[in-house]
């Protein structure tokens, strides 16, 4: 049988009131889009996915055309009903077809591919999503014809119930299955006859009932999969809940999360067995930690890689880097876009790296900034060492090979290149390259001056009394 996955992804939100459309808000580090597209795409390849797109509708496909999905245009808002039929030409090939809403992200895989198979079994012209929520009020009631049958007899919204309906807690989530071939001979039947003046999808289940069609109904396990987001306030609970359930997922594969209500995990992150997550820290985007690493408080690690046994201490900053096994970061350093950590090496507090590539055992522990350098294994960079890397206009390298030590407050003016086993004496200027195992000097000769403080104290000490004889 040949599914296609519409996914409507055109409306405004307007009662977000916010700019940007509904689908691009985030919750769990992407767009609610995102993360019914990832769904999606677990049940049919991302050729067979439509996504129904009309407000912002170049934000909307920019946003995920690295998904590979299909877009088809809603010109005109008007209603659910109205985007299928704005699909009709992309999906009328396929037997079935899914309908699923773009701003329900803790929607899972497991749930379409249940409802996708009851309604092949049942052989149903449509089959809903149902959810019975602790408060259905405000939801449409999914009205079945025993409550032992998987057959329904209408959707009644809320303010159609009557005292006899009013106890029913099942609603209409607003997901379907769909039989093409009944769906499309019907759907043109559809009427703007409601207080919005739009055709709602909903009002199929009716027509097909009348025609003689089966329309059946499948419970999710979980309400809160189901349920969208019309408020900032909502999106900012589907988050929560999205980030909890990902912190109890690292949690059931062996990670220790202490406080996980106060971490902000992203739902792509990877962390290893037996590592251990403290309060307050941030793991985002495509972050991959591996075994036995510790992550201290107050760390923000993105788009990052982490290997086993890595020791991030508090206050650290991480992105867009590569940590390799056994390293040590922190406190308070910042590793920025490019920087490559070696084994067993050191950044410590207050070091600043960018497109630095770190060997083993190699250290900068103390008010350092490292950028664009090779830093060999071995290497002892002390406090306050700087590269010079930017000219003001060009970047430039610096090579510092294995066995250097570099003392503190050494300044490094790139492009430079500092041999093997070489040292540089503390609070030097380089500005030339420096042969392997020499030293190198670059700052002015001392001068004292015996007496000069204390000649200098009873100079203002005798300025003060004049001044007071005055």
């Amino acid at each position: 049988m040949r599914f296609a996955i519409v996914i409507m992804a055109a409306g405004k939100g307007t009662r977000l009131k916010s700019k940007r459309a509904k689908v691009l808000h985030q919750i769990g580090g992407k767009t609610l889009l995102e993360h019914v597209i990832a769904a999606a795409t677990q049940i049919v390849p991302p050729e067979d996915v439509y996504v129904v797109v009309g407000h912002q509708a170049g934000a909307v496909q920019a946003a995920v055309a690295q998904t590979g999905v299909k877009f088809v245009t809603q010109a005109e808002q008007r209603g659910t009903g109205h985007a299928v039929q704005t699909a009709r030409q992309a999906v009328s090939s396929y037997e079935h077809i899914l309908v699923l809403s773009g701003d329900v992200p803790l929607l899972q895989p497991e749930t379409i591919a249940r409802m996708r198979d009851f309604h092949l079994s049942e052989r149903a012209a449509m089959t809903i999503l149902t959810a019975a929520p602790d408060n259905p009020h405000g939801y449409g009631r999914v009205l079945r014809k025993s409550p032992d049958s998987a057959e329904v007899v209408a959707i009644v919204e809320q303010k159609a119930l009557t005292p006899e309906q009013q106890g029913v807690r099942e609603i209409n989530s607003g997901i379907y299955a769909f039989a093409t071939e009944p769906l499309f001979n019907n759907i043109n039947e559809l009427t703007t006859a409601n207080a919005h003046g739009e055709y709602y999808l909903t009002d199929m289940a009716g027509l097909l009932v009348n025609e003689g069609h089966r329309v059946t109904a499948i419970q999710a396990a979980s309400a809160t999969e189901v349920l969208g987001a019309n408020t900032i306030a909502e999106m900012a609970e589907l988050d929560a809940a999205m980030r909890l359930n990902t912190a109890h997922k690292l949690m059931a594969q062996g990670v220790t999360i202490y406080r996980p209500e106060t971490t902000v995990i992203d739902s792509e992150v990877k962390v290893g067995a037996d590592s251990i997550i403290e309060p307050f820290v941030q793991l985002l985007g495509d972050t991959h930690i591996g075994e036995d690493c510790r992550i201290r408080s107050y760390s923000v690690i993105e788009n990052a890689t982490l290997e086993n046994h890595v020791l991030v201490r508090q206050g650290c900053i991480i992105s867009e880097s590569h940590v390799q096994a056994g390293a040590l970061l922190g406190p308070y350093a910042h590793l920025r876009t490019g920087s490559e950590i070696g084994e067993e090496a050191h950044v410590g507090n207050f070091v600043e790296t960018k497109k630095v590539r770190m060997g083993k055992g190699s250290k900068a522990n103390h008010l350092s900034y490292l950028g664009d350098a090779e830093i060999g294994k071995g290497v002892n960079v002390g406090a306050g060492v700087i590269t010079c890397n930017y000219d003001g206009v060009n970047k430039h390298r610096t090579l510092i090979e294995d066995g250097v030590f570099v003392g503190s407050d050494t300044t490094l003016v790139a492009p430079l290149v500092i041999g093997k086993g070489a040292y540089v004496a503390a609070g030097s200027c380089i500005t030339e390259d420096v042969p392997a195992d020499a030293l190198a000097l670059g700052r002015a000769r001392q001068t004292t001056k015996t007496g000069w403080a204390k000649s200098r104290r009873s100079q203002i000490q005798a300025a003060k009394e004049v001044e007071k004889s005055r």
